[in-house]
């Protein structure tokens, strides 16, 4: 639910002001007897309507309800009727209800406020609001400024009619009064008449009627009796905000309520309205005025008065209004009153950043015909009057340093230091703790900057500098000193070592490096290499340009053995040696293959000699089986991966492509194209291998060979362009073109001259063209056939077709000319 609506229900019940058959026949300080059942929805939104002119918070108004007796069972169902009245209200305007019932003509009805976007003059206004130093102070929600009425009544109260009035009477006689101060300012106190109250204080009314009741408890007088005066329920009163406030008007307020809560309740002053010179009108004399300023800068509520009834709060407009920009730490708009200075109004706006220029400060000024502009100093600040209208602005200090020098390069402590008095080269490389071991000591430089911003360059010799033999430098604003390290001015030294070691590489060089020590660094000698030729390549620095025969490399052989021992002095290497260990002549590591497939004995087996054929390892793998098919074998050489591995492998996808596209793009077709295109087997023939051993047929074999025996193979696959590809049987004697019609035949897509078959050895013979038939290859078990697609003709279009007209005409032109000559 919406407490504001429903705690402004209870204003509206405390109040009185509104007039409900109801209530009506109820005291208006006794709500015991409401009944929320039967009040009218007409009298519930009544109550909303006219709920807004309170500027009491929820707590208040609920302890008000509370103690004027209405029943929590009786809250909870006003509670349930807004929220139902306003979620109809809701569901109305989605639907383009009114609340009355009326449909509503969206483009026609001229009664409903129409949401249009904001115009320039309306952002305007919003953004000078938003700069307005204070205005965001009645914006915010969490401060209300709401008077604590559970508070005790304040003994300067002054006491007005509806306020009720307890008396407590104990001791010797014991009695309790709950009076109401009537319109005319009296209570009626029994057994003692009417008590006039009206306009005093708390603290004098106490005095009144105590003195009034002691005549009647006259223990009163001796002290055996006691009496306590409190107030009970107060009164509410009407104040009148008026001049340049947000919503002027009458407003019905507590009479605890000061000039804030009232100033809160109406939305604060306006753009035009001022913040330090609020009235507060009694009786037609202004008896206070407020400045808010107080409250925003020191927290202070001077001449917050305690409002009464009839009370009027003029907001007048401002008379001097000033805008600050720029690097202070509360940038605004900020009103002054006669005799404020630069320095008050720095105040307000919370003195300068850390990065402000505080040695002077531009003011953008109105004159009576155009603009101006004025600088004044720090010295002028206290004496100097701003006037409306005045722009201050304050700049940001220069992002340069005015004592600042830098050293980098080879010093322990490199980075910015003061530029002290007198400070030379010498004495800021000690302030940098000094220079590096590898510091480059002929020669440094200074970056200066001259007069003009431009940049020159200042050398000097370091060691010079340091031992005195060179004049000292005296350093200036900015500069920069860089000495260099001796590794940064020379190329790295680094030397290479490669073949039978165990961590071939690049290393860097270090002086008095021998091969002993590379050969450490890169791990050691392998099984296979031959220490007795190390070979050193170094590079020749004078070599005679003008000679064809000039040498453009210097060799060394060294022997060194197994312990890493030489037969002479240790070797020096030189930067960029190259240093090449050879493998040892007559070493092979083992080399295996595998068989696998119809044979005694598959498996893996090592090579034991250079020359091994197949018929070999057939021989050692027992021979084969009785179910073995020797045409189907096949041998898988994966090979060495060459330079142009790259190369082949793009080839080999290029000729997939144009397969592909020539025998369409059958899923099954393309697998079978790629996996031929990919096909490593070599095509052998093991019949002719085993009938004829170390014959051409039978090959040497290599590392990592793969011989496949296959079972005898008893199907033939057909796939391509015939009707229905398939797997079928194998029938002795029947030709290609059996296979093909038991497949369906060709289709009309087909490309018979270009059909071939894979064998099951994984060589591939194609279809030759004799005259005007087709020599189709022989089938035998295991094959694939292929048969391709033709390619597709495009038609031609409507504009080649002009122009091959066009040049057959001309071309009958020319030749008619020709015939007539």
């Amino acid at each position: 639910m919406d407490i504001k609506k429903f705690v402004s229900l209870l204003t509206i019940l405390v109040a009185s002001v509104v007039t409900v058959p109801l209530l009506a026949q109820t005291a208006p300080q006794n709500f015991s007897n409401v009944r929320v059942d039967e009040l009218s929805d007409d009298q519930v939104r009544a109550f909303m309507r006219q709920a807004e002119a309170t500027g009491l918070g929820d707590s208040q108004l609920e302890q008000i309800a509370q103690a004027r007796g209405m029943r929590p069972e009786e809250v909870k169902k006003l509670r349930e009727r807004v929220d139902k009245l306003k979620g109809d209200s809701k569901a109305g305007a989605n639907r383009g209800i009114s609340p009355g019932g009326r449909q509503l003509n969206f483009d026609t009805d001229t009664s409903l406020t129409r949401v249009r976007p904001e115009t320039e003059a309306e952002k305007a206004l919003l953004e000078l609001r938003s700069k307005i130093f204070g205005a965001d102070l009645f914006r915010n929600t969490n401060l209300t400024f709401e008077p604590n009425l559970n508070m005790a009544t304040p003994k300067s109260y002054v006491i007005g009619p509806n306020d009720q009035i307890l008396i407590d009477i104990y001791g010797d006689s014991e009695a309790s009064y709950s009076l109401k101060v009537s319109p005319e300012g009296n209570i009626n106190v029994e057994f003692i008449g009417p008590v006039p109250v009206a306009g005093l204080t708390v603290e004098a009314a106490t005095a009144k009627i105590r003195s009034r009741l002691a005549s009647v408890y006259t223990g009163l007088r001796s002290g055996r009796t006691n009496i306590n005066i409190t107030i009970g329920n107060i009164r509410s009163i009407k104040v009148i905000l008026t001049g340049e406030v947000q919503k002027p008007g009458t407003y019905t307020l507590p009479s605890l309520a000061t000039v804030f809560n009232a100033l809160y309740s109406s939305g604060g002053p306006t753009e035009n309205g001022s913040f330090r010179v609020i009235e507060v009108i009694r009786g037609g004399k202004k008896v206070a005025v407020l400045d808010i300023y107080d409250f925003l800068m020191k927290g202070e509520m001077t001449n917050n008065l305690r409002l009464q009834d009839q009370d009027i709060i003029r907001v007048p407009v401002y008379n001097s209004r000033v805008e600050m920009v720029g690097e202070v730490k509360r940038p605004a708009i900020f009103e002054l009153v006669s005799g404020e200075s630069f320095v008050d109004l720095l105040n307000f706006a919370g003195g300068f950043t850390e990065n402000a220029f505080k040695a002077r400060i531009k003011i953008l000024k109105n004159t009576d015909t155009e603009r101006r502009i004025e600088d004044i100093t720090s010295e002028k600040f206290s004496s100097y009057r701003p006037s409306t209208g005045d722009k201050f602005f304050i700049d940001r200090v220069l992002d340069r340093f005015e004592n600042r020098v830098s050293i980098n390069g080879a010093v322990f402590r490199p980075g910015r230091y003061e530029l002290e008095q007198g400070l030379t080269l010498s004495g800021l490389i000690r302030k940098a703790e000094g220079l590096k071991e590898e510091a480059f000591l002929p020669r440094g430089y200074i970056l200066r900057l001259r007069p003009d911003n431009q940049s020159e360059v200042i050398a000097f010799d370091v060691a010079g500098i340091l031992n005195g033999t060179a004049p000292d430098i005296r350093l200036l604003r900015e500069d920069v000193v860089s000495i260099s390290s001796i590794t940064d001015l020379k190329e790295e030294y680094r030397v290479n070592i490669d073949g039978e070691v165990r961590r071939p590489g690049s290393f860097l060089f270090a002086e008095n490096m021998t091969l002993q020590d590379l050969i450490v660094q890169a791990g050691g000698f392998k099984e296979g290499a031959s220490v007795s030729r190390v070979e050193v390549s170094r590079r020749v620095k004078n070599s005679n340009v003008l000679s064809q025969s000039a040498a453009t490399a210097e060799v060394f052989q060294i022997d060194v053995d197994r312990n890493l021992r030489l037969s002479g002095a240790p070797f020096i290497l030189q930067p960029f040696d190259i240093v090449s260990v050879r493998g040892a002549s007559g070493y092979e590591i083992q080399k295996q293959v595998t068989v696998t497939g119809e044979v005694l004995f598959p498996g893996t087996y090592t090579l034991l000699r250079k020359d091994e054929r197949i018929s070999d390892i057939i021989r050692r793998a027992g021979g084969l089986t009785a179910l073995a098919h020797p045409p189907g074998a096949s041998l898988k050489r994966p090979g060495v991966p060459t330079v142009d591995s790259a190369e082949v492998a793009k080839e080999k996808l290029e000729t997939i492509r144009r397969l592909q596209s020539s025998i369409g793009d059958s899923s099954s077709v393309s697998s079978n194209i790629e996996s031929s295109v990919r096909n490593t087997n070599v095509g052998i023939n093991l019949v002719n291998i085993l009938e004829n051993p170390g014959s051409s047929y039978d090959l040497i074999l290599d590392e990592a060979d793969i011989i496949n025996v296959p079972k005898l193979l008893q199907t033939i696959k057909v796939s391509g362009e015939v009707l229905s590809p398939v797997t079928m049987v194998y029938e002795q004697g029947k030709g290609f073109k059996g296979y093909i019609s038991q497949s369906g035949g060709f289709s009309d897509r087909s490309l018979k001259r270009r059909s071939y078959i894979l064998y099951a050895n994984g060589s591939v013979k194609s279809t030759k063209k004799i005259l005007f038939f087709n020599d189709y290859p022989a089938v035998t078990p295991g094959a694939e056939i292929f048969v391709p697609k033709k390619s597709e003709k495009r038609p031609l279009s409507a504009a080649e077709i002009v122009g091959i007209s066009s040049g057959l005409a001309s071309l009958a032109v020319i030749i008619l000319n020709l015939v007539k000559q």
